[in-house]
């Protein structure tokens, strides 16, 4: 008779520890309120309502608050996260500060691996949250550096790219789609037409499109894609080997390479938006609503409006919601540093002047 095999590697201090952790991060989630969602002001009798789901309200300032409280819980749970060792991620700033939040939260350290452009607000968030930022020149290679850091120092790799769209629960528990559903249960078009999102990872996009379809709603999702970006052309193709030379200039989207956690299937749109529009939508934002936005909001309003302008050349009534992604304190060194535009050979008066246009009469020049 063969002897039974057995090994026990549970370690009541590790439980004990795990247990508080998760706590700490789900306690976090409990204590924080819903974003708003703001109505942006079009005429009445345009029949199409526009909405900017908020996200930068929350406490780490962007939408990737919830995607780093999801990337933690699926760590922890998954025995990936350990007490003393390091989180590394690959990011370009927003990311990186909400994951050094719940970092702090929990007590293990965290390196960000960013590229070298990455804003001076962002670099200073993640320091104050307890982070170090590892920069680097080339920004292709943070996936690579990454990995390295995580196996020299025994931690672990977040990798927000490949687990982004697993993390999240998109069948519902207040994920940002069953949020924005309930704040418009109120609303004369309580279903909207359509969901603009913009891409990074592509988790967004993807929760939001497949609580679409698990709900049956109509709505439709489009992805809305900067410069220097393979996203739009990889969904158009279906070639999820595409890469480019450049990083993109919108900072937090946009990708050199198709990442495994942008699901192409579940979108039904995809819109390509050059960068200097992407800013005269940020800046027609702050001169509409008096409030800055980072360069990723203008990127995805940009879209927004000109769907809106569609569906009213078509006589379709309804109602269109895009994302306030963060902050545009992060970015004054940016998309509102008229020096720096003119140093990025950006004109963007032409776009500017379509917004104006649009929002003045409603139809769509660009």
């Amino acid at each position: 008779m063969e002897s039974t095999l057995d090994e026990d590697r549970t370690d009541p201090s590790y439980r004990a520890w795990l247990k508080d952790a998760v706590r700490r991060v789900q306690a976090d989630a409990n204590r924080s309120a819903d974003t708003h969602l703001l109505s942006f002001p079009l005429p009445e009798e345009w029949g199409v309502d526009l909405y900017l789901k908020d996200e930068s309200t929350h406490p780490t300032g962007s939408l990737k608050h919830r995607l780093a409280r999801s990337l933690f819980l699926y760590g922890l749970c998954n025995g990936w996260i350990r007490p003393g060792r390091p989180v590394i991620e690959a990011s370009s700033g927003s990311t990186a500060v909400s994951e050094a939040h719940f970092a702090q939260l929990i007590g293990v350290p965290f390196i960000a691996v960013m590229p070298r452009t990455t804003s001076c607000e962002k670099v200073g968030l993640i320091e104050f949250h307890g982070g170090r930022c590892h920069l680097v020149d080339d920004p292709r290679t943070v996936y690579e550096v990454s990995a390295r850091l995580a196996a020299e120092t025994g931690g672990h790799y977040m990798d927000q790219f490949t687990y982004a769209e697993r993390a999240t629960d998109w069948r519902g528990n207040n994920n940002i789609a069953e949020s924005v559903y309930q704040q418009l249960r109120l609303e004369r078009f309580p279903e909207p037409a359509w969901i603009v999102a913009t891409a990074g990872t592509g988790g967004t996009s993807a929760t939001i499109a497949r609580y679409v379809h698990y709900m049956q709603y109509d709505t439709r999702i489009c992805v809305a894609d900067p410069q220097n970006s393979v996203f739009f052309d990889g969904w158009r193709s279906g070639d999820a080997g595409l890469c480019c030379e450049t990083g993109s200039r919108i900072e937090g989207i946009g990708r050199p390479r198709m990442e495994p956690s942008f699901v192409p299937g579940a979108i039904d749109r995809m819109m390509k938006v050059p960068d200097a529009a992407s800013v005269a939508a940020v800046r027609a934002l702050e001169g509409t609503l008096g409030r800055k936005a980072g360069g990723s909001t203008g990127t995805g309003l940009w879209a927004a409006f000109r769907i809106v302008a569609e569906m009213r050349r078509r006589g379709e009534r309804g109602s269109v919601v895009s994302l306030i992604c963060d902050p545009g304190d992060r970015y004054l060194d940016k998309y509102y540093s008229d020096e720096w535009v003119a140093a990025q050979g950006l004109d963007l008066e032409p776009y500017a002047e379509v917004i104006r246009d649009f929002l003045k009469t409603g139809e769509w020049s660009g």
